[in-house]
């Protein structure tokens, strides 16, 4: 009997599994390293491998149990492997190559022209080219130029509007009509959209409904004053103005018809005087409200409350734009809303011959509409989207833009 079978180590049974799915077992004893039984799984896996001396060195034993890779110098049992353990041979990956300089350098090409160009590139690529810089001051002046001409429009159509209704025989009750609109219930003009988001959170629809009028209609707005309001004991108050509706449409409604009574020349010139007080009615109706968080907001800062409004007036109620206004030369004046386009121009004379436009104007709700927005531009909005009013609405501003290009 050899003396290295008489004190030999216990014999391990091991099965070894390689990536290839290739299993088997092999029995080492347990003082043999892990060099030696990789060499031995190697031979059984991949026969005739062992001729190149890098195929050891390019593999590993891992313990499939604690995934632990094993080291060659060591033992079977210096790794605490038991019998029937299971281990897996796997090949080490090769390492990357490294890029060639050549590679580098045609990326850094490649990025650098993708890359979108600089300030300095910029001006060296443009140096040669006729300077044509606008101002953005100018192009502020031109957008308010725009609101401006807008207004201009809006105050010469208005005229125009009620030269039409006033020669309809049916004058009276046209007005009759249209002083209707304007007592109806205001809940019927409120945004049902807005309004559900607001009783969907939670909130009582008379609030919703006051908040949103107080906010022109702003969903995220209306809700902050409805939050900021909740404990306030006057906030199921009504708005001021809003409860006494009928009292004007019946002065105007008797105004209409003593306009119709007459029927000579001088009652002719009686009934429209009587209805051009019925229009200064209509107009007193659609007052400009203030936005009353910027009218606080701007007081605070030291303007006069009369100054703030005609600020917000001119600026449709734009806080930012209106504290700019305060600030600057001030211009347009709330005088200057009030005054119409050159009737003589080419573009009231387009807006005119619009037959869209004409038809509008002979309808008392486009009068309304205009009114409305002359002063309070954020329900331009509202009465874009009218099946009567949006078509006029949608002309004017078409024509408006073709010129203005031209």
């Amino acid at each position: 009997v050899q003396e290295e079978k008489i004190f030999a180590g216990k014999v391990l049974r091991l099965h070894v599994c390689t990536m290839e799915g290739a299993e088997w077992l092999e029995e080492v004893p347990e003082d043999t390293t892990v060099e030696k039984l990789k060499e031995r799984c190697l031979k059984h896996c991949l026969p005739g491998s062992l001729e190149d001396p890098k195929t050891v060195t390019h593999h590993k034993l891992i313990h499939a149990t604690s995934e632990k890779v094993l080291t060659d110098t060591k033992t079977v049992l210096e790794e605490n492997i038991q019998d029937r353990d299971v281990l897996l041979l796997v090949k080490k990956r090769a390492p990357t190559l490294l890029p060639k300089m050549s590679d580098v350098v045609a990326e850094e090409k490649r990025k650098q022209e993708q890359k979108a160009p600089d300030k300095d590139a910029i001006l060296k690529a443009t140096a040669n080219l006729p300077a044509r810089s606008v101002d953005r001051s100018v192009t502020h002046h031109n957008m308010r130029d725009f609101q401006t001409e807008l207004r201009k429009i809006l105050v010469s159509l208005i005229e125009v509007a009620q030269k039409l209704l006033a020669l309809n025989p049916d004058a009276v009750e046209l007005f009759k009509k249209a002083n209707a609109m304007l007592d109806e219930d205001e809940e019927d003009r409120v945004d049902e959209i807005a309004l559900r988001q607001l009783t969907e959170m939670g909130f009582p629809e008379s609030r919703a409904v006051k908040a949103l009028r107080l906010n022109h209609m702003s969903v995220t707005q209306a809700m902050e004053w409805l939050i900021e309001h909740a404990d306030d004991p006057s906030v199921d108050a009504p708005l001021p103005g809003s409860a006494p509706a009928e009292a004007p449409a019946e002065g105007a409604a008797s105004s209409t018809e003593a306009a119709a009574g007459p029927s000579s020349e001088e009652g002719g010139e009686e009934a429209k005087d009587e209805l051009t007080e019925i229009f200064k009615k209509i107009r007193r109706k659609r007052e400009f409200r203030p936005d009353p968080r910027a009218v606080i907001a701007l007081m605070e800062m030291g303007f006069d409350e009369k100054e703030v409004v005609d600020a917000l007036r001119v600026n449709n109620n734009q806080q930012n734009a209106a504290c700019e206004w305060l600030l600057g030369d001030r211009k347009p004046s709330p005088e200057d809303l009030d005054k119409g386009i050159d009737t003589n121009s080419p573009l009231f004379q387009a807006i005119l011959e619009n037959p869209v436009v004409q038809l509008g104007l002979t309808n008392p709700k486009t009068l309304l509409a205009f009114e409305d927005m002359l002063e309070n531009p954020l329900n331009s909005t509202q009465w874009m989207n009218d099946p009567e009013t949006g078509p006029v609405m949608l002309q004017i501003s078409r024509i408006f833009q073709t010129l203005n290009r031209t």
